[in-house]
């Protein structure tokens, strides 16, 4: 059986100004006082659920088992979109039924999926446009308290899910998206360092091809290995291969953003 952590995690677009993330952090505390309440960040780019989703995957595991994750962007609230509880093998997970779980929830798979619809795990008035207060945050306080997982309520068989990130090899190029731009303007792509690796040597030049403009880039170990302003690629610290600029910005020089296809070759003899 999963135990709570007392560990629970934040994760919305709400920035870090006004009431909302502090609102869900009252809320959180006021259940569960010993609760410790983690920001993994509140600056998600408004409305990106995918964006949002590859946050969560990327940071999750590195909590300790029984965190409960609070996952909120949500566009559809006050809609008919479900609020979903989920539990997989190491973790919880709250947040609206939009995909923004469920990429982490599958890679800690087995999970079951519960619509959150128990009053008892609400406030007594909930809002048509703030469910992160009024549904999310006293979910997973009552969660981290260890009440039962299936008293939230029905099982969910049809969880919404996102297309995860994929690459394809086409002609001798891998092919991909960006899938995140940090603040530094590095570029996460959705190939694996290991596919490029196995076409290219470290050291060796590649090219890359996005938005119509074909550059070299070299493929490197650290930001560090080439010179400042030059264009680089390395595996980054979740086995992606990142698109960067030492110490300048990769997305504001190639004017990239998430979604945006991008092609990987060795360069050519």
């Amino acid at each position: 059986m999963l135990r709570p952590s007392g560990v629970i995690t934040l994760l919305t677009d709400f920035g870090w100004e006004g009431p909302f993330a502090a609102s869900m952090k009252g809320v959180a505390l006021s259940i569960n006082p010993s609760a410790r309440v983690v920001d993994i960040t509140h600056s998600v780019p408004r409305h990106d659920v995918e964006a949002a989703a590859f946050i969560l995957w990327s940071t999750y595991r590195y909590f300790p088992e029984g965190t409960v994750h609070v996952a909120v962007v949500d566009p559809g609230v006050g809609t008919a979109r479900r609020a979903l509880a989920v539990r997989s093998r190491r973790f919880f997970f709250v947040g609206p039924d939009n995909g923004v779980l469920m990429m982490a929830a599958e890679d800690d798979a087995p999970f079951e999926a519960r619509e959150v619809s128990n009053p008892s795990f609400m406030l007594s008035e909930v809002s048509r446009t703030f469910h992160g207060r009024d549904v999310f945050a006293p979910a997973a306080a009552k969660l981290s308290l260890g009440f039962s997982f299936e008293e939230v309520g029905g099982v969910v068989k049809d969880p919404v899910r996102l297309s995860r990130p994929s690459y394809r090899v086409e002609d001798g190029w891998l092919v991909g998206e960006v899938v995140y731009v940090d603040s530094f303007g590095n570029l996460a792509l959705s190939i694996p360092g290991r596919a490029l690796a196995s076409l290219a040597r470290l050291g060796e030049a590649c090219e890359v091809e996005a938005a119509g403009r074909r550059v070299e880039a070299r493929f490197v170990e650290a930001y560090g290995s080439v010179g400042p302003g030059e264009l680089l690629l390395v595996e980054d610290s979740f086995g992606l291969v990142e698109l960067a600029v030492n110490r300048g910005s990769a997305a504001e020089g190639l004017r990239l953003r998430r979604g945006d296809v991008v092609k990987v070759r060795p360069k050519p003899p």
